[in-house]
């Protein structure tokens, strides 16, 4: 079930559409709330915080409006809510320094997320390809020798998944800042 009709199906089904939601959703949702809190305890505490706020309001929720955007929104506020109630309290000897809460690096994981999840989709020949080349940083040449097939297959299948990733993430390219792009015909700063 792709991501609109999960959230059709919860728009209009409820508890059966919000054990599949929690079932797809439940470990990025942990993971964001991890990033922000450095606490596991308190990440699950977040975790069940955000399907618990997802619950009560998906009466409100637009199964037009992105699915994971949602998600992540409702995500965000809980484990910054739990990040403030945490940081009013007195500090423990075994408490650490508390973690930045970053606006930045909170997109960079929710971009990076959507990067893997963009992968899991692609052909599975593809996605091999594509994994290898960016998460072990391995060359066509070495991609070739691990899988056993020629080089010119491994530039075929990487070509194809990137293409198919560079639509599949348009969406992150539309929202970019564009205060940040540099001009027409000038050469990126390096």
């Amino acid at each position: 079930m792709d991501d609109l009709e999960m959230a059709r199906s919860f728009a209009a089904d409820g508890e059966k559409a919000f054990n599949a939601l929690h079932a797809a959703f439940r470990g990025p949702v942990f993971g964001i709330a991890l990033h922000v809190l450095a606490d596991p305890g308190l990440a699950e505490e977040a975790t069940q915080m955000a399907f618990l706020g997802l619950w009560r309001s998906r009466d409100r929720y637009d199964p037009e409006r992105s699915l994971p955007a949602w998600i992540f929104g409702i995500t965000r506020k809980a484990a910054i809510d739990i990040y403030r109630r945490e940081r009013r309290r007195p500090p423990t000897a075994e408490q650490v320094l508390e973690p930045a809460v970053d606006g930045h690096s909170i997109e960079r994981l929710w971009e990076a997320w959507e990067v893997r999840r963009a992968v899991e989709r692609l052909p599975e020949e593809e996605a091999v390809v594509a994994r290898l080349a960016h998460y072990y940083q391995m060359t066509h040449s070495e991609i070739a020798e691990h899988l056993g097939i020629p080089v010119g297959t491994v530039k075929s299948r990487s070509y194809r998944a990137h293409r198919r990733l560079a639509e599949a993430l348009q969406h992150l390219f539309d929202t970019a800042d564009v205060t940040n792009q540099p001009e027409p015909g000038s050469m990126p700063a390096t």
